[in-house]
C-alpha cells in the first residue's frame, strides 16, 4: 500500500526526534554565552597578620566543566597557579572549602579570611600576575675546605668537642671525625639509622637509634657504657624517596629526624618514636619515670603527612625551671614536671610538632607541619601570638639571636627569617631556594643555612650551603650540592653546626663536610 502521508520515512529523510535534537543544538549554538561571574579573572592583594602582612594574587576561571576555580599565586611561598578548589558562591559571598578561604565581594573588591589561622585578606583588580624568577648568580664561596666519606645518608646534626664532630648515619653507624682535617678517630656500630645528634659532655656522648635504645658511650674510645630501651624499636621511618603514592606504592612521610638528649642536674630527658617521654638516671642509665600520652590509648590523630596517626616524638625538648617541655607528631605540645612526670599543661595545634620547640625572650616558639608557627607562654601553655608560614610547613627549630629575635627556617616557603618574639614582627626573609628545614647556625656575622633539593616537585627546590649576612639577611655565598643521577632528593638537610673556623655539615651524599665559617 502506498501511503503517502509518510513520504520522510519512505524516502529515508530525518526523522521527527533527530529533526528536534538538530532544531535544539542550532538553538543553543545561537543562544549567548553565560554571563561571566562577577569575581572571575585577576585579583592582587595582602593577607596576613599586622606583623606579617605579603602580597599574594588570585585568579579565578572556569574549567573545562564549568567549575569556576581559585588559583593561588604567593611569592613568599613559591606558589605559581596553586589550584585552590572549587569555589562556591552565595549571593556576594564566595568560599573555597579545600582551603578554608572566605571572601565577600562589594565596592570592587574582595575581602575575607584565608587559611589556616583565619589571617584577614583584601584584593583589588589587577591585569597581570606574578611569574617565578630564576635564581640569581650569586657568589659560591669558598667551597669544602675537608670532606669525610661516611658512606651513608646523613640527616643528623654534629655533635661537636674539643676538636672532635660526632656524627651519626642512616647506615647504622656514629662516627668521630677531627674538625681541623676530616680524618677518622674512631667509629662505632649502633646497629640501625642515627637520625638525632648526640649530646657530648666532657666525658660521654648520649644518643638515641632506631634500633630503640638510648646509648651513653665514652667520648673518647667510642665504647659503650650502657644502653636504655625506650621501647620504640618497631616504629616505622618511610624516609623520602622517589617512588611516589601515584603508583600505589612507596609511601613516606618526611620522618627524618631524632630527639638529642637533654642533660640536666643528672638525668636524661628525651622522646620516643611510640610517643612515650622518658627520664633517666645519667650516671646508670636507670630509669626515673616514663610518660605515656593519654592519646596512645585512644584514636589517634591522622593528616596526609601523619596518615598513621602516629604520637611519634622526634624532636628535642627543652627546660622551663621545673618543666620540661616537647612536642610531638599527636599534635600536641607538652610541659611535664621533671621531678614527677606528670603533665602540667598541654596544647593541641592540630598538626604535628616535628621541630623542636626554644624559649626565647621568655617566650616558648614552636612551628608546626599545619604552616603556623606559636609563641606561647612556657608556664601555662597560652597563645601569646601566632603567625602564618604561607602554606609551608615549620619544620625548623629556632635558634636564638640578640635580645628577643630568634631566626628560623621553613619548608616550602623555602626562607629563613629573623623573627622578634615579642610580637612575630618579621625584620627579614631569606630564600635560600631548597628545604630550609634544619636549625640554623648562627656566628657574628653569619646565619649559615642548609637546603634540601627535590626533583620532580610542585615547586623548584635546590640542594645548597647558604652564608646568610646577619644584619641584611642578604646571601653572602651559596655553594650548590650537585645533583646525581637517579636521585630525588639531594642537598644538606641536617643542621650546620659552627666550631671555631669551621662549618660542619652533613649531606644526603653521605659526605660529612667543613667549610670555612667566613
Amino acid at each position: 500500500m502506498n501511503d503517502e502521508s509518510t513520504p520522510s520515512r519512505r524516502r529515508g529523510g530525518p526523522s521527527l526526534a533527530a529533526a528536534a535534537l538538530l532544531l535544539f543544538a542550532r538553538l543553543a549554538a545561537a543562544a549567548p554565552a553565560p554571563l561571566p561571574d562577577p569575581v572571575e579573572g585577576k585579583w592582587r592583594g595582602e593577607v596576613g597578620f599586622p606583623q606579617d602582612r605579603v602580597a599574594l594574587w588570585l585568579d579565578f576561571e572556569r574549567n573545562a566543566k564549568g567549575e569556576m576555580h581559585g588559583y593561588m599565586y604567593l611569592p613568599i611561598a613559591n606558589f605559581y597557579g596553586l589550584d585552590l578548589g572549587a569555589v562556591t558562591r552565595e549571593g556576594a559571598k564566595y568560599r573555597i572549602e579545600d582551603s578554608a578561604i572566605s571572601l565577600d565581594l562589594g565596592g570592587g573588591k574582595l575581602e575575607g579570611t584565608f587559611y589556616p589561622l583565619n589571617a584577614p585578606a583584601s584584593f583589588a583588580r589587577t591585569g597581570a600576575l606574578p611569574a617565578e624568577s630564576p635564581v640569581p648568580d650569586l657568589p659560591p664561596g669558598p667551597g669544602p675546605r675537608w670532606r669525610a666519606k661516611l658512606g651513608a645518608a646523613i640527616y643528623a646534626p654534629a655533635a661537636v668537642r674539643e676538636g672532635i664532630a660526632y656524627v651519626g648515619t642512616t647506615g647504622g653507624l656514629l662516627y668521630a671525625v677531627r674538625v681541623s682535617d676530616g680524618s677518622f678517630v674512631w667509629s662505632f656500630v649502633a646497629g640501625r639509622p642515627l637520625h638525632g645528634a648526640a649530646l657530648a659532655t666532657d666525658d660521654h656522648l648520649f644518643f638515641v637509634c632506631d634500633n630503640g635504645y638510648l646509648f651513653e658511650l665514652d667520648r673518647r674510645t667510642g665504647k659503650e657504657i650502657w644502653r636504655y630501651d625506650l621501647g620504640d624499636a618497631r616504629v616505622s621511618r618511610p624516609l623520602p624517596h622517589q617512588v611516589l603514592d601515584e603508583l600505589g606504592i612507596g609511601h613516606f612521610d618526611f620522618d627524618t629526624t631524632a630527639p638529642r638528649p637533654l642533660l640536666a642536674d643528672g638525668v636524661l630527658y628525651v622522646g620516643s618514636g611510640d610517643g612515650s617521654f622518658h627520664a633517666v638516671d645519667a650516671a646508670t642509665g636507670r630509669r626515673i619515670w616514663r610518660f605515656d600520652p593519654p592519646e596512645n590509648a585512644g584514636p589517634p590523630p591522622s593528616t596526609p603527612w601523619n596518615p598513621e596517626g602516629s604520637t611519634k616524638i622526634r624532636s628535642d625538648a627543652v627546660l622551663d625551671g621545673p618543666r620540661v617541655i616537647f612536642g610531638s607528631f599527636g599534635h600536641r605540645l607538652r610541659a611535664l614536671d621533671r621531678a614527677t612526670g606528670k603533665e602540667v599543661w598541654s596544647k593541641d595545634s592540630h598538626a604535628e610538632f616535628t621541630g623542636s620547640p626554644a624559649i626565647v625572650g621568655g617566650r616558648l616558639i614552636a612551628g608546626t607541619r599545619g604552616g603556623a608557627l606559636y609563641a606561647l607562654d612556657p608556664a601555662t601553655g597560652e597563645v601569646a601570638w601566632r603567625m602564618l608560614f604561607w602554606g609551608s610547613a615549620v619544620e625548623s627549630t629556632p635558634v636564638p639571636g640578640e635580645g628577643s629575635l630568634f631566626y628560623i627556617g621553613s619548608s616550602d616557603m623555602r626562607r629563613v627569617s629573623l623573627i622578634d618574639a615579642k610580637d612575630g614582627r618579621v625584620l627579614w626573609r631569606t630564600d635560600v631556594y631548597g628545604w630550609a628545614w634544619a636549625r640554623p647556625a648562627v656566628t657574628d656575622r653569619f646565619v649559615f643555612a642548609s637546603a634540601g633539593g627535590a626533583d620532580p616537585y610542585q615547586m623548584r627546590h635546590l640542594g645548597s650551603l647558604c652564608a646568610i649576612d646577619r644584619a641584611t639577611g642578604k646571601i653572602a655565598w651559596r655553594w650548590p650540592m650537585p645533583a646525581w643521577p637517579g636521585s630525588w632528593m639531594n642537598g644538606f638537610v641536617a643542621p650546620p653546626v659552627v666550631d671555631g673556623e669551621t662549618v660542619v655539615v652533613g649531606g644526603l651524599d653521605g659526605t660529612l663536610y667543613g667549610f670555612p665559617a667566613r
